[in-house]
């Protein structure tokens, strides 16, 4: 784990002093180092995440395909997702918006008096091993992470924009950040806050999330891929993640937005949750993906980036 997180941090500084440091000072902006700083570990991040998908889930996609590429424009748009979000866009925009707002409260919080409390010293001796600790935050994570995949999908108003994600009839490795802006925006302001509640480390965090996207990444793939009775309950498989996208499952409401069915499979890592609270399902099934009203009535969510963008808007309002 030392020698990872040496690793990173040595490139990082690399990237950091030979361009990103040039670049600020060129653009008049040498008062915002420590955030082009952190700026760039998160655009390490996700040039390694990026060339561990071309490199490994790309080939497999090719080799097992669920189904053929009929709608390159489709996948094309997820790829500005994915870029938006892991080249680091996304997370400066947040930034300078509820992060930055955020961490000024907190650090007046920590100012009054507010302890500092970690997760891992309720376990003895813990905290002197990171691997452990490291697993300790990823399962507590992603149990925080079930439930607000749930919410997503019981929320009327939540839905009206992850719908936007579940939209895709062409599921692939860039699927994962088809998201509605103020869907992760959401998302990612709550995790944050439990972050620094159960006083995860910024280095375990950057780990925590590189582990967490990288398996979404290979979850959304379109491979025709299961890892066994066993290993289908030990951590998510494509198959088992798209069980979860099929078309009808987890976001059916009546003529009165009443919810009908609860949904299946919201284990972002670990079906673990699932088998737990009766929302696993395990059938061996590879269905096409998409909403039921988007399919069958032909409802509109969009076909651009700032055409499902502004379609979610009018969900989220009633007006679509």
């Amino acid at each position: 784990m030392d020698d990872l997180t040496d690793a990173f941090a040595n490139l990082q500084q690399w990237l950091f002093e030979a361009v990103v440091q040039p670049l600020t000072y060129a653009a008049g902006q040498g008062n915002l180092l420590e955030i082009a700083y952190e700026g760039t570990g998160w655009l390490v991040l996700g040039l390694l995440q990026i060339a561990v998908m071309l490199v490994v889930i790309a080939p497999l996609q090719k080799r097992w395909p669920v189904e053929p590429v009929s709608d390159a424009r489709a996948v094309k748009v997820d790829i500005l997702y994915t870029l938006i979000h892991r080249l680091g866009v996304f997370k400066l925009v947040m930034f300078f918006t509820l992060e930055n707002w955020f961490e000024n409260a907190w650090g007046l919080l920590r100012a009054w008096g507010l302890p500092t409390w970690h997760l891992d010293q309720l376990w003895p001796g813990v905290t002197d091993q990171a691997a452990v600790s490291f697993v300790l935050y990823l399962v507590f994570f992603d149990f925080v992470h079930y439930w607000i995949h749930r919410a997503q999908h019981q929320s009327h108003r939540w839905w009206a924009l992850h719908a936007m994600h579940h939209a895709q009839r062409q599921m692939t490795m860039w699927s994962d950040n088809r998201n509605h802006l103020l869907d992760d925006m959401l998302t990612s302001l709550l995790l944050a806050v439990i972050a620094m509640l159960v006083g995860v480390g910024p280095g375990q965090f950057v780990a925590l999330v590189a582990i967490s996207q990288l398996s979404e990444n290979f979850q959304h793939a379109n491979v025709r891929i299961w890892f066994g009775c066993v290993g289908e309950r030990l951590w998510v498989s494509p198959r088992f993640h798209r069980r979860h996208h099929s078309i009808g499952i987890g976001h059916e409401f009546d003529v009165q937005g009443r919810k009908v069915l609860g949904g299946c499979n919201f284990g972002v890592l670990l079906p673990w949750w699932d088998m737990l609270f009766g929302t696993a399902d395990f059938q061996q099934r590879y269905d096409p993906t998409g909403v039921r009203d988007q399919v069958e009535l032909g409802r509109d969510y969009g076909q651009g980036f700032w055409a499902q963008q502004w379609q979610g808007l009018l969900r989220l309002f009633g007006r679509a």
